[in-house]
């Protein structure tokens, strides 16, 4: 019934930013979308899925941030559109993957997109 839908992916040259988008659509009353953390994730063929950052249920107050984009990417949540946002800046060649976005509750569950590709190259 929760589906993530991620969008804003695309080809972006090394030192280039983009922004990708998740809404969030099926939440009940008792679990809406400000309940949930929500994560973004990458992935490239053959490897190991990577948590890149992750944000805190309700307004957002609490991030985290993987070593290697902490001073590059932005997570953000705008609960009114049940959107979260990766903002991304300078980015390099091995960012490209497969972005994928995240809802977790500790009761109601676990929800993933369905990804969305992120290719830096010149």
């Amino acid at each position: 019934q929760v589906q993530l839908v991620e969008s804003g992916g695309g080809l972006v040259q090394p030192g280039g930013s983009l922004t990708l988008s998740c809404i969030g659509s099926g939440f009940t009353f008792s679990n809406t979308f400000d309940n949930y953390a929500i994560s973004w994730y990458r992935q490239i063929p053959g490897k190991v899925r990577e948590l890149v950052a992750g944000i805190s249920s309700g307004r957002g107050s609490s991030t985290t941030y993987r070593d290697s984009v902490k001073d590059r990417f932005t997570i953000s949540r705008d609960n009114a559109k049940n959107t979260v946002y990766l903002q991304m800046n300078g980015l390099r060649s091995e960012d490209t993957a497969v972005y994928y976005c995240k809802a977790n509750h500790g009761t109601a569950g676990t929800y993933w997109g369905q990804g969305t590709q992120v290719t830096v190259s010149s």
